[in-house]
């Protein structure tokens, strides 16, 4: 015999919203389901360890998703802790009531030493409730980890009831059985549900069988230790988070817990971008996970747009996420996690460039545009001083084909010098035969030779750096020209007054009625 029970009120009203509106993508589904299922996993890995009474202990821990074309149903499988009576109506019965949260409850008041909590997804009560999306009628079936407990059958089609009945033949765990709608039957598909379990779940720390096959193949390096992962893992993982076919030239593997919790992996692409690549300025490249689940495939918010040659990816049990997990609530803790993985990105790039400068000056020829970019498109000054610490260029002090820091130039100067100067020309030939060359070089001082058009831009917008100001010998002087009218006869390199009236008589010849007058 079946009980039949009504939905709360607010779960009636909810369940609509969720159903209608919460996912921008139906797909999504699968994601909620499958993290429900990781956390009755992680749940009974967590009761096996503490010695609790475990029905079916020998029964392997995995997640089975099998699809059915020709019934056009969707089931998902786990072998995980399971539900009682009680618990079904408590958790299925009530939107938002996640059993998943009240047990973060109860283990912190234990204060457990079973770190569990960092693995549960499940902080809201609603991803079950993203099956009436897709489906028409939605059957589960349920034995609790607890021994001697009977199975149940829990049978909706999302309006306004449910019904609970005992049930045969069924063994620890949930099975949840969507009948599908029929603007959803792509998701009887094999194929469809094995992209989606690849973009959404690849991750998860339990084995997802597909109609038998296994589905996720692709460990999440992040979470491991830097020394475990062999220079072919990192390959091979780059070439599936790209979806691209070269090898990263670069890899930065970053874990830390304070001031937040960060697991992160980047990789630069070893191939040369393109100026179609430099303007493509939504193309974001990396994922944001939450304890191994995807939330957002290309994060726009977690690196600035001028690191948007980053491959990687980025994982936080620090980010809470709203009911859907597909717009993030906290944008204050999202630009502290932007601001710690810049800072540890550039000191990255430093590091680098210190400890092998030709891979890194290769590097710089391809990608120093971004940061570039990044100069001029920052505002706080000291992060503007932090990315120029990673341009390079050519410099009078120096043989050609050498590169320069900022740095570099400033630990040379003088004492009292207060001035890092620059000078923009198309080859160093030109600017050493540069007459604004000549007179500082006259007097010993320092010049950069800027060959590209927009460095002389970036570093006028720079203005500054490390308290020192960037000045185009241009500048310099004409700031400090001097009276032409008079002439030092006692000075060598000065003309003599008869020779500068030769020359005023020479130029009138030849530039005759195109200037007014010749001092």
């Amino acid at each position: 015999p079946s009980d039949t029970h009504e939905f709360q009120a607010e779960t009636r009203q909810l369940l609509d919203i969720v159903a209608k509106s919460l996912y921008s993508e139906k797909e999504v589904f699968i994601r909620e389901l499958i993290s429900n299922a990781s956390d009755a996993l992680e749940k009974l890995r967590y009761y096996e360890l503490t010695g609790s009474e475990v029905e079916d202990r020998d029964l392997p821990l995995e997640i089975h998703i099998a699809t059915n074309d020709d019934k056009k149903t969707f089931t998902i499988q786990d072998t995980g802790i399971g539900l009682t009576k009680e618990e079904l109506v408590d958790n299925l019965g009530t939107i938002a009531k996640s059993g998943s949260k009240a047990f973060l409850e109860q283990l912190a008041e234990k204060s457990s030493k079973g770190d569990i909590s960092s693995n549960l997804i499940g902080q809201f009560g609603v991803g079950f409730y993203s099956t009436f999306m897709v489906g028409d009628k939605v059957d589960v079936y349920t034995k609790s980890y607890k021994p001697g407990s009977p199975a149940y059958k829990w049978s909706s089609d999302g309006s306004g009831k449910y019904e609970i009945s005992e049930a045969e033949g069924v063994q620890r765990g949930t099975k949840i059985v969507i009948h599908l709608k029929g603007d959803a039957y792509n998701f009887a598909k094999e194929e469809v549900i094995k992209e989606v379990v690849k973009k959404y779940s690849n991750f998860v720390g339990v084995p997802i069988y597909l109609n038998g096959k296994k589905a996720n193949i692709v460990q999440a390096l992040w979470t491991m230790d830097p020394k475990d992962v062999t220079p072919e893992m990192h390959e091979e993982f780059y070439r599936f988070i790209g979806n691209v076919y070269d090898k990263p030239r670069y890899h930065l593997h970053y874990k830390t817990d304070a001031p937040l919790n960060i697991r992160a992996l980047f990789y630069v692409p070893e191939y040369k971008p393109t100026m179609f690549d430099m303007s493509r300025e939504t193309d974001v490249g990396v994922a944001l996970y939450s304890r191994k689940v995807l939330i957002m495939a290309k994060a726009n918010h977690v690196l600035p747009k001028w690191l948007r040659f980053i491959k990687g990816v980025v994982d936080s049990e620090d980010i809470p996420l709203n009911l859907s997990r597909e717009l993030l609530q906290d944008s204050q803790l999202i630009r502290k996690l932007r601001q710690v993985l810049t800072a540890r990105i550039l000191k990255f790039f430093t590091e680098q460039a210190k400890k092998d400068s030709e891979t890194y000056k290769k590097f710089y020829e391809d990608y120093g545009l971004f940061f570039r970019e990044g100069i001029v498109t920052t505002t706080e000054q000291d992060l503007r001083e932090d990315i120029a610490k990673l341009l390079r260029f050519e410099s009078s002090k120096l043989n050609p084909g050498e590169l320069t820091s900022l740095e570099e130039y400033a630990q040379r100067m003088r004492a009292g010098e207060r001035n890092i100067y620059f000078l923009s020309s198309p080859s160093r030939q030109l600017a050493e035969t540069s007459p604004y060359f000549e007179a500082l070089k006259e007097k010993d001082i320092e010049v950069l030779f800027l060959y590209e058009p927009y460095d002389e831009l970036v570093l006028m917008n720079l203005g500054q750096f490390d308290r020192k100001n960037l000045k185009s010998v241009e500048s310099e002087l004409y700031d400090n020209k001097e009276d032409t009218d008079a002439v030092d006869e006692k000075d060598e390199k000065s003309l003599k007054q008869n020779e500068a009236d030769d020359l005023k008589v020479w130029l009138k010849s030849v530039l005759l009625n195109k200037v007014n007058n010749i001092k």
